[in-house]
């Protein structure tokens, strides 16, 4: 059977390399795990069936992440949120408005940052061997043996070790025995997968990667997705803690848990046929009940920035009305200029105060740090407060708890600071943002205690 051929969707000024095979009535976007590549994947003929056994009920699109496989190589690995735009590009790509997300392993993440942050475009989501927090990751292979994941800092000095071994037999098989076991033993598969992990990364790339999915903590997205979705997990994964899959059923709303047998956290080895019935019965179950079909959403996670100007009264009696409000004008052309640049929605302005959302945090903080600083040319200091959370939808603006979050998180700056939440930090690994710990603080108005990070600059 013909194999499909690979195309490359343009996000931003990198080209990610997918593939689409099918043509079902609906569309499935399968993001990866790990490392993949999209032209030497059909190379085992047990992962060729379990593309064409999805791609019998759907369009499957499948791709390599930027800076994996045959997609560009990048200067580092990217933050979920620019990986997310990917997927986006992907979709706007094959014409697709609306598609099913599938996130396999370090995948999942991604997929439950984009179902919740554009629910109109997600109908369902799948998330199949999650990898969601690192402290769930069971192990980290090193020189001899496998370690436990007791601490970050205690993974990160495998790092280097990590790099030094990468591709090499030994380490291929180490982690062909956490991958795959039940197929360890078979010389073409153990081949073919190291071949795999070679031309899916660079030695550089594959530590940037482990890095990344060990800051990343996805699990405060969870609440916010709306899409049916469907958990799978196999309850012997040796690579990836069924606590992940338990978790995310337990705070997805609505969320469908299916624990299968096996051992093997690779989907298209073992029993793959249990795997795919389970999300062909899923995706055709909310394919007939309409679910393509779903009204505009009336919440979406949303990030949210607040700045304010420190010392505004004392500064408009120093300046008097007038020069003031030409000051005023001054700061608020800066600001919407910076907003248009990184894409971000102005919601409101109240007097010196500017109210305005994102898609994304990074872009959020970005757009922030660089208001902080532009600022200083009019002779003015701002405060910045940024979250991440769950907003409702009002006419066009966006309301709710995170809202208030954010502008009490904005209260509690310094002046010249950006004050985030651990919500936001927990979301821009990978993106080189820095941070350091502010402690915890009582918001006002808001229950409990919130752990608060000021970004290095």
């Amino acid at each position: 059977m013909e194999r499909p051929q690979t195309r490359y969707a343009k996000s931003g000024d990198v080209n990610i390399a997918y593939q689409v095979i099918g043509d079902g009535p609906f569309d499935l976007i399968f993001a990866p795990g790990f490392v993949s590549n999209v032209e030497f994947g059909w190379e085992e003929p047990s992962l060729e069936r379990f593309y064409r056994r999805l791609a019998s009920f759907c369009r499957l699109v499948i791709f390599d992440k930027r800076g994996t496989g045959l997609s560009d190589r990048v200067a580092g690995v990217p933050d979920l949120e620019t990986r997310i735009d990917d997927v986006r590009a992907i979709m706007d790509a094959t014409g697709s408005e609306r598609a099913a997300v599938l996130g396999y392993s370090e995948g999942a993440a991604m997929a439950a940052l984009f179902a919740a942050t554009y629910p109109a475009r997600t109908p369902a989501l799948i998330l199949y061997g999650s990898f969601l927090a690192s402290e769930w990751l069971p192990y980290i292979a090193t020189s001899g043996a496998t370690a436990e994941r007791g601490s970050v800092r205690e993974s990160l000095r495998d790092l280097a070790e990590l790099e030094r071994r990468w591709g090499t037999p030994d380490y291929c098989d180490q982690l062909l025995r956490e991958d795959a076991p039940s197929m360890a033993d078979d010389e073409d598969f153990r081949r073919w997968y190291a071949t795999r992990l070679r031309l899916g990364a660079s030695p550089s790339a594959a530590v940037v990667l482990t890095k990344m999915a060990m800051e990343t903590d996805a699990r405060p997205v969870l609440p916010s997705i709306q899409a049916p979705t469907l958990v799978l997990h196999r309850s012997g994964d040796r690579n990836c803690s069924v606590q992940n899959a338990r978790y995310a059923a337990e705070h997805i709303p609505d969320a469908v848990f299916v624990e299968l047998p096996g051992i093997d956290h690779l989907p298209f080895v073992g029993d793959s046929e249990a795997i795919a019935r389970e999300i062909e019965q899923f995706l055709t179950g909310v394919w007939k009940r309409g679910g393509w079909n779903e009204p505009e959403p009336e919440r979406v996670l949303t990030t949210v920035l607040f700045t304010d100007i420190v010392g505004s009264t004392a500064k408009s009696a120093e300046l008097g009305d007038r020069h003031w409000r030409e000051l005023i004008q001054k700061h608020h052309a800066l600001v919407r200029r910076h907003l248009a640049r990184f894409r971000g929605r102005e919601l409101d302005t109240a007097g010196d105060g500017f109210f305005a959302s994102f898609d994304g945090p990074a872009r959020a903080i970005r757009c922030a740090s660089v208001l902080s600083d532009a600022v200083t040319e009019l002779g003015l200091e701002i405060r910045a407060g940024v979250h991440t959370g769950e907003c409702e939808l009002l006419e066009g603006k966006v309301g709710g708890i995170a809202v208030h979050i954010g502008a009490r998180i904005a209260s509690e700056a310094r002046p010249g600071e950006v004050l985030v939440s651990g919500t936001v930090r927990d979301l821009v690994a990978g993106s080189g943002l820095q941070f350091r710990e502010r402690g915890f603080a009582q918001l006002k108005g808001v229950p409990g205690e919130w752990r608060l990070f000021a970004v290095v600059r």
